[in-house]
């Protein structure tokens, strides 16, 4: 059940605001913008798309394979996966800049501010998923260098592979011609609903002209479940439920590995979708993207308690 991942590899820096951002910022006055947020904690944790996705499909059992670049500082990144048995055999790690890194600030409200150092990713050019030895079930091609994203997600087209765009932070970077593209190339088109509405603007389909580029739409809501769309069905996946919610950062990630886990077992859009929120319930419940932990059994448990069906993993 192998799943290439192309995406970034980053450190991610946490920070908590124990206030609300709106309670700071003069609507009237944005245009001269200068506010400085007091967080109450901070913590470095393992990130980026790519790794995130990665960890989460390895704890349901798939075999992820990660495509993706680090920096000098790789040895702490690369001991995190060795541990977790995922495998790093395509990664590289550059011999002059430092890995990518996220500032994450996250207010009382769940909103976020985040700034995003590229590092090491900019000499990710020239890794080829053509390199790759094993049988690939499947394709995400999630944010990173958007130069690197085309790259992938035509090599994947050209050999067959079915792809999971998830354009997510990398929308404005892209042209509107280069994200038709791209999703044309796609069998499935995943993105939060802010992310969507973005995306139809800036290609000029609405929700029924996406799907004469893509096969499948999946659209995000955050702690209102998700949607799954095809041109001939909608299916509303409901929302599991957190015992806490201790940081939203990386419930994204989260989803798609569940979903893409599913998809891989050849299982229905609905039980993928399921999958997916139930994976996402985990990673809220832990502070980090990558520190949450289970075991088969126990998640088959939370999800049937969820939907009222069984699961076998």
């Amino acid at each position: 059940m192998s799943v290439l991942i192309s995406g970034s590899l980053a450190y991610d820096y946490i920070m908590d605001f124990p206030d609300s951002f709106k309670n700071h910022i003069i609507p009237e006055q944005i245009h001269i913008l200068n506010v400085s947020f007091v967080v109450d904690q901070l913590k470095k944790n393992f990130g980026g798309t790519a790794g995130n996705i990665a960890y989460s499909l390895k704890l349901l059992d798939a075999d992820p394979i990660v495509l993706g670049t680090l920096g000098t500082d790789a040895d702490e990144y690369l001991k995190h996966f060795k541990k977790n048995h995922i495998k790093a055999d395509y990664i590289t790690v550059s011999q002059q800049m430092l890995s990518s890194s996220a500032y994450i600030t996250t207010d009382k409200d769940d909103n976020q501010i985040t700034a995003f150092y590229p590092g090491s990713s900019a000499e990710a050019l020239g890794h080829s998923i053509e390199s790759i030895k094993e049988t690939v079930q499947m394709v995400i091609i999630a944010p990173t260098k958007k130069e690197l994203m085309i790259e992938h997600a035509k090599q994947a087209y050209e050999q067959n592979m079915p792809i999971m765009f998830d354009p997510g932070q990398q929308i404005t970077a892209l042209s509107p011609r280069e994200l038709a593209l791209l999703i044309g190339q796609a069998k499935m088109l995943i993105a939060n609903d802010y992310e969507m509405k973005l995306i139809q603007q800036k290609t000029g389909w609405n929700a029924r002209e996406l799907f004469d580029h893509v096969e499948v739409v999946i659209t995000t809501l955050g702690e209102q479940g998700s949607i799954i769309a095809t041109k001939d069905e909608t299916i509303e996946i409901k929302p599991a439920r957190a015992q806490s919610v201790d940081d939203p950062t990386g419930a994204g990630d989260a989803y798609r590995a569940g979903f893409l886990s599913g998809y891989v077992r050849g299982f229905d859009l609905k039980t993928c979708g399921q999958m997916g929120s139930v994976a996402a319930i985990y990673a809220v419940e832990h502070y980090g993207t990558q520190n949450h932990d289970f075991i088969l059994e126990d998640f088959e448990r939370r999800y049937q308690e969820t939907y009222g069906e069984e699961i076998e993993l």
